[in-house]
Order: C-alpha cells, then sequence, then structure tokens
C-alpha cells in the first residue's frame, strides 16, 4: 500500500485508487506529485504536448472534499491518468501532431474519456504522436520527438509513444492509446509497460481522430496503457460497453477468469515467424514467458498459424494504401507542412499500383476468409504468445517506412497481423536486452477474449513485473 509521499506516484493506479478509499493519500496529493515529476522529466522525454494542471488541481480538490463527506467513490477516484492527443479531451489539444490540425480544441471529451471520468479519475494531459499516428516513432513538426526513458537516445515508439513514456517514467499513473499496427503494444514494448489492443468495439472509439469508419473500424482500436496488468483490467472495466458512435461496437459483458479456467486453456508460442528474424533477447523473453505459464501448471506447446504473411500484406494494403486514399485528399497542397515521416509513408505508397474498386473489394474479403482459417486453427491453441517485434527501441531516426531491410514493414510485422485480424493482443515486460533496453512479449487472443488474454499476461508477469527506467532511479537518487 501507497504511504510515503515520496513515492505515491510510483504505484499502480489500482494502488492508488485503493489509497484514496483508504484515506492513506489524497488526490491532492497524488495530482501535485504527479505534476512535480512531469515539470521535472518532461522537459527531457516530451511526453506531453498540453497540460490541464489548473482543472486537474480543481477536480484533485473536489476529489478529496468527497472523500472526507464519505460520497461514493468511483473504481479509478482522485487517480491521475493521462491522455493520447488523437482522443478528445474539452478543452484540450487534440492534434494528432499535425500542423494541418494546428489548434484543435474539442469542445467535448470522448466517450471513453467520459467514462474515465465518471469512475473518479483525473485527466493531467495529453501525450504526442507521430502526425496522423502513422508511425512507429512519435516525432512531428509541432512538439518534436519523444525520447524513451530507459535510453534517452531512442525512441519511445509509436504512434502511442508519448503515453508509453508518461506511464513508464510515472508521470502518469495509466492511460489510454489506440492501436492501428501495433501503437499500443509497440510503446508499450520499447518502454517496460503494459498494453492492451482490445478487440475492436469492445471499448468505443468516438472521440478518436482519424475516425475509425470503414475497414479502418476493425483494423483499429483504443486501449489502456498502464504498468500493471491489473491496472489494464480496472481500466477495461471502466471504459468497455456498447456506443453507438463506433460502428462496431457490441455490447459485450465484462467476464472474470477464474484459476481453473487459466489452468484449462491451452497455449502455442512462437518465438518468430520464419521470415523476419528477431534478436536472441527476444526468442528468451519468448521461452521465458511460455516456460513461466508451464510452471503454474498450464499447457503450452509450440504452435505458429499458416496465414500470417499474407495478413502482413493485407493489413499493408489496408493501412497504407487504403489509409491514403481515404486521407490523401484532406493533405493535397499541404506537403510541406507535413513531418518527414509522413512523407516517407505517401512516398512509400505512391509506388504502389492504384486501387481499384475490385482490387479493393477484394482484399476486404480475403481479410475475412483469412481470418476464419487463422481462427479455426486456433480452436486448439485460443492463446498465443510471441514477440512484439523484432527487437526493442530503436534509436531516433534509425527505421522508417522506406528503409530496407530495418523498415517498419519488417521490423514492426508481428504487431500488424493481429490488427488485420481484429483479434486482441496484450504486451507485458518480460526482460532486457544486452543494452539494457526493456523486451516485452505480446499474447494474443480470438475476438472478445480480451480477458482471458489479460488472464494470460497477468500470470506471465506475476514472475516479471515493471521496472523502474534508468531515468527514475536517477531522478530518486538525487532527489
Amino acid at each position: 500500500m501507497i504511504i510515503e509521499n515520496d513515492d505515491i506516484s510510483r504505484g499502480s493506479a489500482s494502488q492508488m485508487a485503493e489509497a484514496v478509499r483508504r484515506n492513506q493519500v489524497s488526490p491532492v496529493e497524488l495530482v501535485e506529485a504527479h505534476l512535480a515529476r512531469i515539470e521535472e522529466l518532461n522537459p527531457k522525454l516530451n511526453a506531453y504536448v498540453d497540460l490541464r494542471a489548473r482543472e486537474a488541481r480543481a477536480e484533485a480538490a473536489a476529489a478529496e472534499a468527497a472523500v472526507r463527506e464519505r460520497a461514493e467513490l468511483g473504481a479509478m477516484h482522485g487517480v491521475p491518468i493521462s491522455i493520447k492527443s488523437c482522443i478528445d479531451v474539452a478543452g484540450v489539444k487534440c492534434e494528432t501532431g499535425s500542423r494541418t490540425r494546428l489548434g484543435n480544441i474539442p469542445a467535448k471529451d470522448a466517450v471513453l474519456v467520459a467514462r474515465l471520468r465518471a469512475a473518479g479519475a483525473i485527466v493531467l494531459g495529453v501525450t504526442n504522436t507521430p502526425e496522423f499516428l502513422m508511425a512507429y516513432e512519435t516525432d512531428n513538426e509541432i512538439y518534436g520527438r519523444t525520447s524513451n526513458p530507459w535510453d534517452l537516445t531512442r525512441t519511445a515508439g509509436g504512434s502511442s509513444g508519448g503515453e508509453s513514456a508518461a506511464i513508464a517514467a510515472c508521470m502518469s499513473a495509466a492511460g489510454v492509446g489506440s492501436d492501428g499496427g501495433g501503437s499500443v503494444r509497440v510503446p508499450a514494448h520499447f518502454c517496460g509497460i503494459c498494453g492492451l489492443k482490445p478487440t475492436p468495439g469492445r471499448i468505443p472509439g468516438a472521440g478518436h481522430f482519424p475516425q475509425g469508419l470503414g475497414p479502418f473500424a476493425w483494423l483499429g482500436s483504443v486501449g489502456p496503457m498502464a504498468r500493471t496488468v491489473e491496472d489494464l483490467h480496472l481500466m477495461l472495466g471502466v471504459i468497455a460497453g456498447e456506443d453507438v458512435g463506433d460502428p462496431v461496437s457490441v455490447p459485450v459483458p465484462l467476464v472474470e477468469i477464474g484459476e481453473s479456467e487459466l489452468r484449462r486453456a491451452a497455449i502455442g508460442y512462437f518465438e518468430d515467424d520464419g521470415l523476419h528474424p528477431v534478436t536472441p533477447e527476444t526468442r528468451a523473453a519468448v521461452r521465458m514467458a511460455a516456460e513461466t505459464l508451464r510452471s503454474r501448471g498450464i499447457q503450452v506447446e509450440a504452435f505458429r498459424p499458416d496465414g500470417l504473411k499474407r495478413a502482413r500484406e493485407l493489413w499493408h494494403d489496408v493501412f497504407c494504401r487504403i489509409g491514403q486514399l481515404a486521407f490523401g485528399p484532406m493533405l493535397e497542397g499541404k506537403e510541406e507542412q507535413l513531418s518527414p515521416i509522413l512523407r516517407d509513408l505517401r512516398a512509400h505508397v505512391s509506388t504502389q499500383p492504384p486501387l481499384t474498386a475490385t482490387s479493393l473489394l477484394n482484399i476486404l474479403c480475403e481479410r475475412d476468409l483469412l481470418r476464419e482459417k487463422v481462427l479455426r486453427q486456433m480452436e486448439e491453441f485460443p492463446v498465443l504468445v510471441g514477440p512484439v517485434s523484432t527487437g526493442p527501441a530503436f534509436r531516433h531516426n534509425e527505421v522508417c517506412w522506406t528503409t530496407s531491410p530495418d523498415s517498419f514493414l519488417n521490423t514492426m510485422v508481428y504487431s500488424q497481423w493481429f490488427n488485420l485480424l481484429g483479434f486482441p493482443a496484450a504486451v507485458v515486460p518480460v526482460s532486457r536486452s544486452h543494452e539494457g533496453l526493456p523486451i516485452g512479449v505480446q499474447i494474443i487472443g480470438r475476438p472478445f477474449e480480451d480477458e482471458m488474454v489479460l488472464a494470460v499476461a497477468a500470470a506471465i508477469e506475476e514472475k516479471f513485473r515493471y521496472r523502474e527506467p534508468p531515468l527514475l532511479k536517477r531522478e530518486q537518487v538525487t532527489a
């Protein structure tokens, strides 16, 4: 339990909420501790792009008064959180890293933000993204790049890089990112935290930019990021639920996965896909996760589904080619305003053959057939464990869309498959590279079995858990 004021920002969101309920720490103390850490570390990391310090302090005071008055408290009462700056927070910038959206300020909260507030969470501010979320490095022409708290010369990932850096550095207890090709999972892996890409439709995406319509509705989803799997589960319980503003939203009730059900699960694991080599430490992390599950009495066997190569190709068609078809017109004539990474993606797409109505229809239909094929294979192994990417965080500007062989299309394929298929997937930190960088593993499940994914993730996490990055340890020593 959290007691010492110097340590309160280092606890989990669940611990903070419990400490508030027990009146062991006040929401005011929590918010002030986080704002102090932001003041100290954000200049080094560049995770936050807009703070609402005054409003957060006022909300913390009101939350503290509610505790004194013994009012009914929400599940996240007084917990300071952050939100990726592509998700609407009333009165706060939502520019998605683009000069074409400079000064965009929403008038109302996204549905998931409103649900978090209703549960008592306090939004500290919004975090950095690459332009239009189209990269695995968080860098843009408005705010610049976000650095990794494990190594400032490395990226925090993308597109939820600001979120991952803020949470890993304890500048936020937890937050929400979005994931259309690994954008929650890759930053979580790079920064040594946990993240969940839920099944599309479990958490409403209304209020997210770009809007999730057509094939983008089942390609991407918004999801929680935190330092513990318990916190992912807590946030899922708060923000999941049907909403008419999300075209794939469904009324799926939350369930609890007990130990007996977990032990009955059959889990398949793979160290690579046979095409995109991973680092030795990445292989070792997957083996360590598999062995940890075996030690719990869970059946774990080597298994890799067929069809993943084609899944990546179809993901590329939807994310890159159809994405350019959808969003290209709004950028015409504005090339000089775009970030180098987005220009790089557009250059890559320009080399692809133009889409026709027939090719577009074939892509969408083949995706559904491939999804069925993989799901039938997963009847034997309903949960998979594998890499998140080919390696740990890369150096700033080291990888982009057109660099070969270390392009985004080759290094991030391990996450892209499951956006195409619409499967839930979580990331937990497991080990370190020889350079001391975090390495996570990915846990994948069948659609709408998000809770089983989290249960397996929690079983792995029991052995490994979040560790503080060096930036925090240096700050702790000098404090």
